[in-house]
């Protein structure tokens, strides 16, 4: 999730747990510590492919975190003398862990079980900035920083908000099977195949949802709001070059692209002289976020492998009309071909 919805989630945990005990600074501790597992990405791994797909990784291991929890806790518990050694660890322990968990509902995956595992899990459920997650844990954390301590009101609501908080994740992964069913039933009715299928919300909503169907050669996307009356998904069908990766196939960089995706990446030549791969799950086409050269075709025809991040096409202009699409079934988000 985005830095500020962390941030907040850490102080909202924090308070929670060891908010009695030391008043206010268990929010502004809570939101640091909720921040720490990010810090990863000033690491630089060796090259723009590298700090892609190594971020949530080592940072982000529960496993990890677990056993940075002791020193963390017995630091800030030297460092205060207010509180229980335990309750400090309790607190360090689950803003770490809160932490790592959240972004596990969102469409990139967490490592969360490294080093035993690199496997990125991934839930997709939740996009990364949700307004509908994030208000609940400004109002707790607002609360409790903002009511007397002595009657405790704050604490409360904060406690509340977070529970909601909570109720709210578990809404989005009981939206998420509901509509891939009807994105898997609706692709049977239209004689569409398809090796695997992802849902994930469209951005900053969880009402209406995007779906990538993966073929050899392309794929087809839909949206689908949880407001429309019919259940018949438009798909749109776009080309992927694989055939391109057919000479790097035992590259590394595109195995390590196509690992990290799941799976859900185009192929294209944009130019002469290119091969990229772009990760479809995060934005829409002809504005994907995510794309990375990994190859230059010389002039005989080979192929030179390239690391490299393509500059990202970002067009807000279209982005009212995804608020208009929960409503309106008629509006086509997905009319341009790469």
């Amino acid at each position: 999730m985005d830095s500020l919805t962390q941030a907040l989630l850490g102080a909202s945990v924090a308070e929670l747990v060891i908010g009695r005990a030391i008043g206010r600074k268990a929010s502004l501790y809570g939101a640091l510590l909720g921040t720490l597992p990010d810090l990863d990405v000033f690491i630089p791994f060796g090259g723009a492919i590298e700090d892609f797909t190594y971020h949530r990784g080592f940072s982000h291991s529960m496993l990890v975190l677990t056993a940075a929890t002791p020193a963390i806790g017995w630091a800030l518990h030297r460092l205060h003398g207010i509180a229980s050694l335990k309750h400090w660890m309790a607190m360090v322990w689950l803003v770490l862990i809160t932490h790592v968990l959240l972004d596990a509902f969102t469409v990139y995956g967490t490592q969360l079980f490294w080093p035993i595992t690199e496997y990125p899990v991934s839930g997709s459920s939740t996009f990364i900035i949700d307004p509908a997650f994030t208000l609940w844990l400004v109002i707790g954390v607002i609360a409790a920083l903002a009511f007397n301590r002595q009657h405790q009101f704050g604490h409360r609501v904060n406690t509340v908000c977070l529970a909601l908080a909570g109720t709210y994740l578990a809404w989005t992964m009981a939206a998420k099977a509901y509509v891939t069913d009807i994105a898997d039933r609706s692709m049977e009715k239209q004689g569409l195949t398809h090796n695997h299928l992802l849902s994930t919300p469209a951005p900053f909503n969880t009402l209406l949802w995007r779906f990538v169907a993966m073929q050899d050669d392309g794929y087809y996307v839909g949206y689908y709001s949880i407001l429309d009356d019919s259940k018949d998904i438009r798909f749109t069908r776009y080309e992927s070059r694989t055939d391109l990766l057919q000479a790097i196939a035992d590259n590394w960089y595109v195995k390590r692209l196509q690992w990290f995706s799941h799976g859900f990446y185009r192929v294209s030549q944009p130019t002469p002289s290119e091969v990229v791969i772009t990760d479809l799950r995060m934005g829409v086409e002809g504005s994907y976020v995510f794309s990375f050269k990994v190859a230059d075709i010389v002039a005989d025809g080979s192929m030179k492998p390239a690391n490299e991040r393509m500059s990202a096409i970002r067009d807000t202009s279209r982005l009212p009309l995804f608020w208009k699409r929960i409503w309106d079934s008629s509006i086509n988000l997905a009319p341009q071909k790469p």
